[in-house]
């Protein structure tokens, strides 16, 4: 490597740790989404698989936890760490399909300037693991193409099983790889070699757990997210939203610099056509099927998540290899200069304004409801009521409220969702003497009250009205009531809608 390319590679380095000791620092300060609250539940019982994904992220949080304890940062701080051998992977990737440690640095900075990145590892969900895994799919998948061993296939089938272990959307990688090994004629020689099934009996076997856990829980899983694929109400409107939430999780100039990329890969064929379609097939498949999803139900903007490591190395050949016009130049210069800066701008708005409310006046926005603002002290409130009525457990009716008490009220406290049991199935039963004294029934104010409480049980009296705040902005207000005298069964066994 010579000195410029030693230079730009320190550059890189450089400028995506920063990045990354900017996610841990909002980490630490920026309390945790409901559904961060989840998985660490699902964390704190291992198993091969839950009701709603693979067991990755619960890995994941657990192993953070560890090191950093029941915290926001511990919670998150192995999701973010795995930026760095993301990075790698893309950088790697990139250096091989496309050549130069210019394309492969920019393509690594361009990955984690996007919101997708950083937000989707900073906010540990299913995306984040299968967003480290997808990158090393495609550098994997890069590393057979350039030195043609089969032992490489090896390692592609570890990534996918990896990225099968963090969500079912990986199947898609199955598809992309085989239309590249269709499309490109010197490559079709490995459906005739032991390699890549090698390695699809490698993906399968780090999959495993969780086939064995969906047959021991009637295909539960399996059956929830498949069922997904469906179309039974035409709702084309749906389409309408994909571009747009894509232009703001890419940021808005990755976004411009990966569109023109994409449009040179297909239509001018620039790059070795191996490395061109291998790109090209491990963008195009994931965005066909979400397409096609779109047809009849919203697709939520972080499930593009396995696309963006390809997309960041389209990104990184428009601004290197491309020749454009004297108009476009300006364009991809100045999206090339700013995209960076921009998306740490962007970030840090965003983690602002989830914590504070200042950047829209203290109104109402996407963030309120789904990060836990105003949590710890509304949790402190509630253990004082609990403490002070003698209730032994608290009732929540929804897996959000559930994970945010357990993980606000102090360790130890019996929170138990009254219905879904399936969600909790890894976590066994809760003690049948904490649920047969005093419970506490927590949920928001509803103006048709909740009618089934006084069905279940012989005494229900409101004894607090608790409010979550974002500043000044009421988040939500909590009606907690007291439940005396069970008529029967505290929870609802019934089985999910999918096995009935």
């Amino acid at each position: 490597m010579g000195g410029a390319d030693a230079r730009i590679v320190r550059n890189a380095t450089l400028i995506i740790i920063a990045m990354v000791v900017l996610r841990l620092v909002a980490a630490a300060f920026t309390p945790i989404t409901f559904d961060e609250a989840y998985y660490w539940m699902w964390s704190k019982s291992l198993a091969g698989g839950y009701y709603d994904h693979p067991p990755m992220v619960a890995y994941v949080i657990r192993a953070g936890t560890i090191i950093a304890g029941d915290t926001e940062l511990g919670v998150r701080l192995v999701s973010i760490l795995l930026a760095l051998p993301m990075s790698y992977a893309v950088y790697r990737a990139a250096a091989i399909l496309f050549g130069g440690a210019r394309v492969a640095a920019t393509s690594a900075i361009l990955l984690n300037a996007t919101l997708m990145a950083a937000v989707g590892t900073l906010i540990v969900t299913p995306d984040a693991p299968l967003l480290v895994a997808s990158s090393f799919v495609l550098f994997f998948l890069a590393k057979v193409l350039e030195t043609g061993r089969g032992v490489w296939w090896l390692a592609v089938g570890a990534a996918v099983g990896a990225a099968l272990l963090s969500k079912y959307t990986a199947l898609f990688f199955g598809v992309a790889i085989l239309i590249w090994l269709a499309a490109v004629p010197k490559l079709r020689r490995w459906f005739i070699s032991p390699w890549p099934y090698l390695g699809g009996i490698v993906a399968f076997a780090i999959f495993s757990p969780v086939v064995l856990w969906n047959a021991d829980h009637q295909w539960v899983s399996f059956l929830k997210q498949f069922g997904r694929a469906r179309i039974e109400d035409f709702r084309p409107v749906f389409i309408a939203e994909l571009i747009p939430t894509q232009f703001a999780f890419a940021t808005p100039l990755v976004f411009i610099l990966g569109a023109m990329g994409l449009h040179v890969l297909t239509w001018r064929r620039i790059g070795a056509s191996a490395s061109r379609i291998l790109v090209e097939a491990m963008f195009w498949t994931i965005v066909v099927y979400f397409v096609w999803h779109s047809l009849h139900a919203r697709v939520e903007a972080n499930w593009f998540a396995p696309v963006y490591p390809a997309f960041a190395v389209a990104a990184a050949v428009a601004a290197h290899i491309a020749q454009w016009k004297p108009r476009q130049q300006e364009l991809v210069a100045f999206c090339l200069k700013w995209a960076a800066p921009a998306g740490i701008v962007m970030f840090a708005a965003l983690i602002v304004q989830a914590n504070t409310g200042w950047l829209s006046g203290y109104r109402r926005d996407a963030t309120v409801r789904s990060v836990g603002v105003g949590w710890r002290p509304l949790a402190a409130e509630i253990e004082a009521v609990r403490v002070k009525t003698g209730a032994t457990c608290i009732l929540a009716p929804d897996y959000g409220t559930t994970a945010w008490l357990a993980f606000y009220l102090p360790r130890g406290t019996c929170v138990v969702q009254r219905d879904q049991r399936i969600r909790w199935v890894n976590m066994g039963e809760p003690d049948p003497k904490l649920l047969a004294g005093k419970l506490l029934y927590v949920d928001e104010l509803r103006p048709d009250g909740h009618p089934f409480l006084n069905e279940n049980f012989t005494q229900v009296t409101r004894v607090a009205e608790l409010q979550r705040k974002r500043g000044p902005l009421v988040v939500e207000t909590y009606g907690i009531d007291l439940l005396e005298g069970t008529k029967g069964e505290v929870l609802d066994r019934s089985p999910p809608p999918e096995v009935r």
